[in-house]
Parts: C-alpha cells; structure tokens; sequence
C-alpha cells in the first residue's frame, strides 16, 4: 500500500502516528500546522524552552487549552497522550520518556540539544527525523549506527535541501546515471563576518531569529547542508567552501561540470551550491555514456548532453517533513543518513579571539564555517563545527583563521564532543 494508503488506514482506525516535536520556531511551528491538515499523522507533544510559542501555535489551531498539558512529568503527559490530548513541555527530554510518542522531530539547530535528543529517543526506541542538520555532521555517522543497532530509524527530513537532492540522486542512481554534481541554489552571496547584529533589522522584517539569519548570510547552513549530501552519497567537495559561483539554472549543466569539458569542477562527483538563479531549487548534473540513453533525452526535451541537469524548483523544509516521519514509522526507511564522514565542517574566526575566551554558538560574533575534505580537515586539526559553542579558546585566533587543535578546545563534557570521540574511534 502506498504512503497515503497506510495514513487513511491509521486515521480510519483512529491510531495516528503520534510524533513529539522539539523545538517550536519558524520550522518547527510549520510542521505542526501540517500535520493538523494530514491524515494519520499528528503532532501530539511538544518541547520548547519558552512553553509560550507551542501554546500560541496550538491556540493558532483552535485547539482548547484544555485539552493541553502543561507539564515535566512523564505520568501526566502519558495521561493526556492517551486521552487524545496534547502535551507542551520546557523539558525535551521528557518526550523519550513517553511511550505513546512513535518518531522525534528535533528541529532547534543547536548541535548539543541535537545530540541529547536524539540520543536518549534512539535508546527509548523511538524514530528520530533530524530537522536539526548541524548535529548530522557532526555526530549523525555515530547516531545512525545505534539507530540501526536499536532496531529503529535515523533519517534527515524531507524538505530540508540535502534530503531533497538525495532524492534527486536517488532517481539518477537507480537509472544509471552518473551523478557529476549535486548542489542546491543560495538566494544571496556568503556573508562570512554576518553577525545577529548586522541581520537584526533584516531579521525582524522577515520575523526570523537575528542568529538564525546569520548564519544563513555567513554560508554556514550552505556548508552543513552541502555536507550532509556529501556523507549520505559519497559526493565531495571540489575545493574548500566549494566554488558557489553566480551560475543560473540554464548554465548549470555547462559550468559543474569537469574542467576537460569546460566546466569548473576538477572531477565528477562533486556537491556545489549555486547563487544564480535556482534558490529555492535543487539541482543534480548527470551524465550517460550510452548514445541511445541520449537520443531518449534529447527526444525527451533533455537537450543534446553529455550532461543534463535534474530540478526540483522548490524545497519545502518543516512542510514536507511529516513524509520523512510516516517513511521512518511505516516503512522503516530513512531519507538521508550519513554512510561515511566525506566531508567536514570546520569552524573560521569571525573576529580576533583571543585565549581564553569562550566561543558562542551557530549563527553568532565568533565563527562561520567552512566544508572541507574530511582528509583535509584532519590534516589540518580542524575543530569540527558542531563541537565549537562552548568551547574554549588556548591561543589567538585570527579573524579567518581555522580553528584548530593547536589554538582550541571544545568542551569535552557535552554529549556531543562524547559521541564524536566514539564515531571517530570507529572509523
């Protein structure tokens, strides 16, 4: 039975699939609202520090305060889910401790709440879809083993761009293809030294978090995102920060492509990011050497090749998630999971730090980051980025200058920084 299919079923016999949502922002907020429209599929429990933004997403809805519990208790909350009821809690960790919960939606962005989080629902067998793209650099190797060992799902979402161009690759792959770049648009050039200062203004006119902007602005997110495809395909970067050239969509199957045929690519299998026309769009560049394969494509309005370009014109980040969920409960699959760590984010001083300073977080006045080579990043002692916030500085650094072993030290008591030491010891 398709997806749709097995949703009505569930919805017909009253046992929807039951997902507890941790962190209730722009996205996170979104992903309630759709799955108040879906079939089979609800959003019964949700974490945020400040309780108000769930409450005032559900009241949104029209849903009756009470028929809301309010609480940090697992006894109360499993009370209320049985009832039909939903839960809002300041705890995240609460929603593992609930057995009704099927799947985790963790969508804060914060690499150390990522880790707890998924964490602690893979160990109470619980599905995890990651809206939170940061911890799956970092540590969603190792996350991705003890999902599997637990018997359960670990998977990026849907409509974030990494899990969209997976499916683009997905396509190409089972056809044959050979997948020369996959990449996605960037609606506007890197802002390295982009700060929630310098973005408030834009931020509060767009209604969105001043540090969640920056880091948009500073290439950060485009960094993460291009290497979550890099790990789930095995595609790399061409060179550190890749190329993110102004190249629109006409151009795309021209330009990323290998340098012997007048692209800019040193070799096929790249991931790239594009600030010409394509945003919000994904993109794959393929090819195929058998001629009757490109006659097919040509006769197909493909154009006259070798190579051709896939594209999707959107991506619907926290709306498309609630797929990834159904994939993970249903079929047991997961969009996206990283295979091998190929590629690394190492973090870049945004100003002058000096020893001893602590270092802030994601999208903050310290660092931005930058997608390397997982070989070029051990070679240069790269701190990866997810284990930064917090972390301690032990000698100067430059503004642009790497963070590395020799001049940092992350904060060893978290669980991520914990995590990353097991899947490094692993590989």
């Amino acid at each position: 039975m398709e997806l749709l299919g097995h949703l009505r079923e569930r919805d017909k016999q009253g046992r929807p699939i039951r997902t507890g949502l941790v962190g209730c922002g722009q996205e996170g907020s979104g992903m309630v609202h759709v799955t108040h429209k879906m079939p089979g599929l609800i959003t019964a429990a949700i974490a945020d520090l400040d309780v108000e933004r769930p409450l005032k997403t559900l009241a949104s809805l029209g849903i009756d305060r009470d028929a809301i519990c309010i609480t940090e208790q697992p006894g109360p909350a499993e009370d209320a889910l049985r009832r039909g009821d939903y839960v809002v809690t300041p705890d995240a960790l609460l929603l593992s401790k609930l057995e009704s919960i099927d799947a985790v939606v963790e969508a804060t962005g914060v690499t150390e709440v990522g880790a707890q989080v998924a964490w602690h629902s893979i160990m109470a067998g619980q599905h995890v879809v990651m809206l939170n793209v940061e911890t799956d650099v970092t540590v969603g190797l190792m996350l991705h083993k003890l999902a599997r060992k637990a018997g359960v799902v670990y998977t990026a979402s849907t409509g974030d761009e990494p899990g969209v161009c997976k499916q683009l690759y997905d396509f190409a792959a089972i056809l044959g293809f050979e997948i020369v770049c996959l990449g996605k648009g960037k609606n506007n050039p890197i802002d390295h030294y982009a700060t929630p200062e310098s973005c408030r203004e834009e931020a509060e006119r767009k209604k969105m978090n001043p540090k969640m902007l920056a880091a948009f602005k500073d290439g950060t997110k485009t960094m993460v995102e291009l290497a979550a495809m890099s790990n789930a395909t095995g595609l790399r970067p061409d060179i550190p920060g890749a190329h993110g050239q102004a190249i629109d969509l006409p151009d795309l199957n021209k330009m990323l492509v290998p340098a012997e045929d007048g692209g800019i690519l040193s070799h096929s299998g790249c991931v790239e990011y594009s600030t010409g026309k394509v945003a919000p769009g994904v993109f794959a560049i393929i090819s195929s050497d058998d001629e009757h394969i490109r006659a097919d494509l040509r006769f197909y309005a493909m154009g006259d090749g070798p190579y051709y370009t896939l594209y999707r014109p959107y991506h619907l980040c926290s709306i498309e998630t609630p797929q990834a969920v159904a994939e993970a409960v249903i079929y047991g699959e997961s969009v996206l999971a990283p295979q091998t760590m190929h590629a690394e984010i190492v973090a870049i001083a945004k100003r002058d730090l000096k020893a001893g300073e602590t270092v802030g977080g994601i999208g903050g006045f310290d660092f931005f980051s930058r997608i390397y080579t997982a070989e070029d990043a051990k070679a240069e002692q790269g701190i990866p980025m997810g284990l930064t916030p917090g972390g301690a500085v032990i000698a100067d650094i430059q503004r642009g200058e790497m963070f590395t072993q020799r001049n940092f030290s992350p904060d060893t008591s978290t669980l991520v920084y914990q995590l990353r030491q097991l899947q490094d010891s692993l590989s």
